[in-house]
């Protein structure tokens, strides 16, 4: 049973009030979660139990720090069903992508070459792209959008129409939209045209079953703070094959068997080669107990907790015209809409006012007005710890509306 009070209990953040005094009604976590204690412990007990380095010492506390990073790695590799010498950690989704862009994209694109990608796109999964293309002469293509979606007919007939697609990266769920590609599917056409697929997780990993494996796509990309981890880590899943032919990104410490005073480097086989310097470890353990924690409540029973709440959520605000929704049918626990004449950060702020924490503005997707003919709207996201209360208080809201002024003189 999905008991919403007990888990609850678990994230202090839900204790906090408002600026003004209200009960916090957090809708923004698309953009980052909440940390549940387990996590929060499990990261201070590094420092005040384990705090040494990986791979650097002949001590206890060194070993069973690098102990701690491969079970990391074991956990995070079960999870996402990957071999654990194919999760790479990282900074966050951005760097995985940046990874990728940097280490194979730069390596094996020519003048001519093509990347596939979509304007729904966040910018961690234009820009590096854009910059590949600068420095290598390939070229960046669109695919088509059916009704705001990325398809496989889509994607097919931007194959058909563009020679040389050489990599294909769209994200699993979009930041805006919340509609979900078929990336099973893509991987399938990209592979029988020769391009690899790049998938971003950001927005599915914390939500939904993502089977690397069954999946078939490349490359993996994710954060851990969008799935009740801590900030500064995330990971890049690739498979093992294409990491071992990847240039490395960061170089220095901890990544290299050996070099010498001729310039001669030699790699560390992957991940290792990926991971100079010192990481995030007591963000790895964090990641590892966030992972942990998710696992033991079922993303299928997070993913029907999106789906109700959604469904809870568009019902409520049917039938009002005021409120325009852009992405009716997405059910992924994303609703973007405006308020007709107010502009989405007024809307937001006055939400704020309300005890709404709710995002406003481009959400680093800016080519999204393209698709939705407005240059800005308001995204309300829920997660693991969205209650039917919180929804019923955001719903109240918008449906009432407000003098905006109220929102720039409460006390």
């Amino acid at each position: 049973m999905y008991d919403i009070n007990k888990i609850r209990n678990d994230f202090p953040m839900l204790n906090n009030k408002t600026m003004q005094g209200k009960p916090l009604v957090y809708l923004d976590n698309a953009s980052t979660t909440f940390k549940p204690q387990c996590v929060i412990d499990e990261m201070n007990k590094y420092y005040l139990e384990m705090n040494a380095n990986s791979h650097r010492g002949d001590y206890d506390l060194c070993y069973n720090m690098d102990m701690e990073v491969l079970l990391a790695r074991k956990t995070i590799a079960k999870f996402i069903n990957s071999e654990v010498n194919e999760v790479v950690f990282t900074s966050g989704d951005t760097e995985a992508l940046n990874l990728v862009a940097y280490g194979y994209a730069l390596e094996f694109l020519k003048k001519g070459d093509k990347i596939l990608i979509s304007i729904e796109e966040h910018a961690s999964n234009v820009l590096p792209w854009y910059r590949v293309c600068e420095l290598t002469g390939a070229d960046i293509a669109f695919v088509e959008l059916d009704n705001k979606r990325v398809t496989i007919d889509g994607v097919k007939k931007a194959f058909k129409e563009n020679k040389n697609i050489k990599i294909v990266a769209l994200a699993h769920v979009g930041n805006v939209l919340g509609y979900e590609i078929d990336a099973k599917e893509i991987a399938k056409v990209c592979h029988d045209n020769g391009a690899i697929f790049v998938l971003d997780g950001a927005q599915s990993v914390p939500h939904n079953l993502v089977d690397f494996k069954d999946l078939d796509v490349d490359f993996l990309t994710f954060s851990a703070h969008k799935m009740c981890g801590p900030t500064g880590i995330g990971c890049l899943i690739g498979k093992y094959d294409l990491l071992q032919k990847m240039a490395t990104f960061h170089t220095g410490g901890g990544m290299n068997v050996t070099f010498k005073s001729n310039g001669e480097v030699i790699p560390l086989d992957a991940p290792s080669k990926f991971e100079a310097g010192t990481l995030n470890l007591s963000g790895i353990m964090g990641f590892k107990k966030a992972v942990e924690y998710l696992s033991e409540l079922g993303l299928e029973n997070i993913h029907k907790h999106d789906q109700e709440l959604f469904d809870y959520a568009l019902n409520k605000l049917k039938g009002h015209d005021h409120i325009i929704i852009y992405n009716e049918d997405a059910r992924n626990g994303i609703i973007s809409f405006n308020i007709k004449g107010v502009f989405a950060q007024d809307e937001a702020t006055l939400l704020n006012s309300k005890g709404i924490a709710v995002r406003s503005g481009q959400h680093c997707a800016k080519m999204i007005d393209e698709v939705i003919g407005e240059p800005a709207t308001v995204r309300m996201s829920t997660y693991l710890y969205t209650s039917k209360e919180d929804i019923d208080v955001f719903c109240e809201n918008l449906i009432n509306g407000g003098d905006i002024l109220d929102a720039y003189f409460f006390n």
